[in-house]
């Protein structure tokens, strides 16, 4: 396979440079000043502040308050925010919906509580009762979260219910019914299996939160798939603090096959190395196979996160699972578990051995926040895999046609490949529920050779090609019916039988051509819990279908093939 010389990267990596230390003032920004005090009024130095931003793709920010309990921040985008204050020695404290304006400071005052002073304030009677049940006496963190310890006839118990106001429950429990195609590459790769996902969110009060999900398909008896996920939050968060995943699959990958059984195992630490350097470091542990044959890695990763300057953000990272973007769901933890099930590792074969496809994908990437709501990234980037999955199946093995290929979808060991690439991103939020974004990427992918008279094997015909695409996505929610919908559109100058740029169509939440996801809630009965209609479209249009001849038949690669999965969801 073709390499591009290292020198376009290395001008990649200087523009990109370059590009970072240009800076412009933007109008339209707010401002957040703070101050946290103990319950004497003491000022107090060194809080961690965690500034969230509750718009959907906002990252958040980390602060820490000076010797006079004071923290500021400055170039915030308009605006609800959380703030969550953690200090040693007081219980965490979460303010939630703080509205920034724009060209204005709003200023918020926090009170942290230790253990002892809430047990001491609870000795006094109340002059009237604060909760309207039967409780005795409460134990709260704050004002505004909810309780930790319940005093029920006569015993203490632990509350589960997570930070945040007690008149607004968070939803617990989600459940799925679904059925129709699936992606290739996912956890199950039955085209019409209906599936059953669970997934329960508990948390364990100082301990964090422990989030549990599980799937399984129903195919035919041998066909059958189990999935089972969980997720240990020991700072009630995603993207807060370290995080352990666990994730564990039996289940065919092509129907009539052996049972292939799959592990994923992941812990990552999250350490702030001062108020603009942040950094997540952990490793992952993956095991494929079956009764015959199995394989096992172990593969590091880390994310350094700079703020440059006010509105400039710079990021150094080593990923190795593209999954893992999907589980950063905006709107629910819940969601997230779910799609923890589908972050399993890939397996192929390999001379006649299974072996874990995927490998690392390094990148260096700026972010320039743009005006109101605006987000301009850029970044250069380098792909390389041991063994690269290539998608695909066999004529000879049924599949006729490219709409009956998708139910025959399998990976093929593709070798070793490797790549250098750029992406240019620009981000607009058009309204509060509206979001357009635009991606240019040139990268390297697989491509089969032009000349049909070349024969031999998959090896001998694929070779890679650097190649553009250009795409659009759309994201939002429909006022008044609350529908949330995205779509998508990715266009390549070239047929190629892989992805390119897979990782940062994963964080981007892009397909090659055309997809749309919706959303759609339904009248709930007696507004108990949360009812949703789902419908999930991937290559609509059929598209990049590329056909094959070998000497064991035809062979038909399918990038992404076109499916459709539906279904309700509830959630209490």
């Amino acid at each position: 396979m073709s390499k591009s010389p290292r020198f376009v990267a290395a001008a990649l990596l200087i523009a990109v440079l370059g590009f970072a230390v240009e800076g412009w003032s933007a109008n339209g920004y707010g401002k957040l000043s703070g101050t946290v005090l103990d319950a004497t009024g003491t000022p107090q130095l060194g809080a961690t502040i965690w500034l969230s931003p509750e718009a959907v793709g906002d990252a958040a920010s980390q602060l820490l308050t000076n010797q006079d309990g004071v923290f500021a921040s400055t170039q915030l985008h308009p605006g609800l925010y959380s703030v969550r204050v953690t200090l040693a020695g007081f219980l965490p404290t979460l303010e939630q919906h703080i509205r920034i304006r724009p060209d204005l400071t709003t200023v918020v005052h926090i009170e942290l509580e230790s253990v002892l002073s809430s047990l001491d304030r609870m000795r006094h009677q109340p002059a009237q009762p604060s909760e309207g049940d039967d409780w005795k006496w409460v134990l709260r963190s704050a004002s505004a979260t909810r309780p930790i310890l319940q005093w029920r006839d006569g015993a203490v118990v632990a509350n589960a219910g997570s930070a945040g106001d007690s008149s607004q429950p968070q939803p617990r429990v989600r459940i799925e019914m679904t059925a129709g195609g699936r992606p290739a590459g996912s956890a199950s790769s039955l085209p019409s299996a209906p599936a059953t996902a669970v997934s329960y969110d508990q948390p364990l009060g100082p301990a964090g939160r422990l989030l549990l999900a599980g799937e399984m398909s129903y195919g035919d008896t041998a066909d059958s798939t189990t999935t089972l996920a969980s997720i240990w939050l020991p700072s009630g968060e995603f993207g807060r603090g370290p995080e352990t995943i666990v994730i564990v699959h039996q289940g065919p990958v092509v129907p009539g096959l052996p049972s292939v059984r799959q592990l994923r195992a992941e812990h990552t630490e999250q350490i702030a190395l001062s108020d603009r350097l942040v950094a997540d470091l952990g490793a992952e542990y993956l095991m494929t196979g079956n009764v015959h044959s199995a394989t096992a890695t172990l593969r590091p990763h880390g994310r350094l996160v700079m703020r440059v300057s006010p509105g400039w953000f710079a990021a150094l990272s080593v990923e190795t699972e593209p999954g893992a973007y999907a589980m950063l769901s905006p709107d629910s933890s819940l969601v997230s578990a779910m799609d923890a099930l589908d972050t399993l590792p890939q397996q192929v074969w390999h001379d006649g051995r299974s072996t874990i496809a995927g490998g690392w994908h390094e990148e260096l990437a700026v972010r320039r926040d743009v005006g109101s709501g605006g987000r301009l990234e850029m970044a250069a980037f380098h792909d390389f895999s041991r063994h690269e999955a290539v998608f695909g199946s066999d004529t000879a093995a049924g599949c006729e046609g490219s709409q009956g290929c998708s139910s025959w979808v399998y990976a093929h060991d593709a070798g070793a490949d490797g790549s250098w690439g750029t992406r240019v991103v620009y981000r607009q939020r058009i309204f509060d529920s509206l979001e357009v974004a635009a991606i240019y990427a040139w990268a390297g992918a697989l491509t089969l050779d032009a000349d049909p008279s070349v024969q031999g094997n998959l090896d001998d015909r694929l070779q890679t090609r650097y190649v553009s695409s250009v795409a659009g996505r759309v994201s939002g929610k429909v006022p008044r019916l609350a529908t949330q919908f995205s779509a998508s559109y990715k266009w390549l100058n070239e047929a190629i039988v892989n992805r390119q740029d897979l990782f940062g169509e994963a964080a981007l939440g892009v397909d090659p051509n055309l997809s749309v996801s919706i959303r759609q809630p339904l009248p709930s009965f007696r507004s108990c819990g949360h009812w949703e209609a789902l419908a999930d479209f991937r290559n609509i249009l059929s598209q990049g279908y590329i056909t094959m001849d070998s000497p064991e038949g035809q062979m038909v690669f399918v990038p992404v093939s076109r499916s459709f999965r539906g279904g309700v969801s509830f959630q209490f």
